[in-house]
């Protein structure tokens, strides 16, 4: 028997190794794949420490339908991109996009990429 608390526990982990990861090359959302669709959801995910399969309960899919949208597999239905968007508390825009998202930071402030700093 799989104990779930475990699961959850690499879930999690995993979630934040990627983010981790996507913050070091600079990618602020998944590539489009098959589906055309840019996306936040492991970036979101992260922040908040949500596991795949908690997200998906929330929404009422399996697990699986989560990672496939995180790596572009899969487009959402109408549906259920308004659940994922109602359950962040975010537009659907601020998720999902036909073009590559902007860091959070950047599109809200209109932050750029920090200044270089001078060398004495």
């Amino acid at each position: 028997m799989i104990n779930v608390l475990r699961v959850l526990t690499i879930d999690k982990s995993i979630v934040l190794t990627q983010y981790v990861i996507m913050n070091r090359n600079g990618s602020h959302s998944a590539p489009p794949s098959e589906s055309g669709l840019y996306n936040r959801l492991a970036q979101l995910r992260a922040e908040r420490g949500i596991s795949r399969q908690e997200l998906a309960d929330a929404v009422n899919v399996n697990y699986q339908t989560i990672g496939f949208l995180e790596r572009g597999n899969y487009g959402p239905s109408l549906k259920l991109a308004f659940a994922i968007a109602a359950y962040f508390g975010l537009p659907i825009e601020a998720i999902f996009s036909t073009e590559p998202l902007k860091p959070l930071s950047q599109q809200v402030y209109g932050a750029s990429q920090p200044a270089a700093k001078e060398k004495p």
